[in-house]
């Protein structure tokens, strides 16, 4: 495997030396599209939240931020990924507002009704059987809980495409196959928006 596939690889699982630069990488290049996701939870008023595949742990900081009141679980099962996160969000974890764990969204260790609003940033990609994931964060977000997805590719852009091809476990899903997994979960009011110009998509869902 020749070095640029090894390091795009890292974006499944980042570790090591290349996994600490992945992690850094995406903290900065996902920000702009992970804004343009929170841009759709006006209206939302969360007490407790679960930051999904949180990787560096940016995004947790800025729900922190946009919900000064609210508390928030962050989970990834990248070692790598919870280390940047807990030291990004050291001051949070020290106010008992934040928590950072490694964990898996297959099997999410959380009791039920445990959140008012999960989000995955550019997570969903590798999780390993959608329906069966989307079905655990039904199970802990509490009834009228919201669930946000936000990601880069629109299933159908041509370079996602092209990195599916390289990166192992990766899929690019389209908003409908998004909104179909999200149904047979047992969600409903699933609606989506597409950024004007980019392949970049967003989708929310209640339980």
């Amino acid at each position: 495997m020749g070095l640029f596939k090894k390091f795009v690889n890292q974006t499944r699982k980042p570790e090591g030396f290349l996994g600490k630069m992945m992690v850094n990488g995406m903290n900065g290049g996902h920000a702009k599209l992970a804004d343009w996701g929170m841009t759709h939870l006006d209206g939302i008023a969360p007490a407790d939240i679960a930051e999904l595949g949180c990787g560096g742990g940016r995004n947790t900081a800025e729900l922190l931020k946009r919900y000064p009141k609210a508390k928030i679980t962050a989970l990834d099962y990248s070692p790598v990924s919870v280390e940047k996160a807990k030291e990004l969000n050291k001051d949070m974890i020290a106010a008992g507002r934040c928590a950072v764990i490694c964990g898996n969204v297959a099997e999410l260790p959380f009791e039920e009704g445990a959140f008012d609003l999960a989000t995955a940033f550019e997570t969903v990609y590798f999780w390993p059987g959608l329906e069966h994931c989307f079905a655990q964060v039904y199970r802990i977000l509490k009834p009228g809980g919201a669930f946000m997805i936000c990601n880069e590719s629109d299933g159908a852009d041509e370079t996602s495409r092209k990195y599916e091809k390289i990166i192992d476990g990766m899929k690019c899903y389209t908003v409908e196959e998004i909104s179909a997994a999200l149904t047979a979960a047992g969600f409903s009011g699933v609606r989506s928006d597409h950024y004007n110009g980019k392949p970049w998509i967003t989708v929310i869902a209640r339980k």
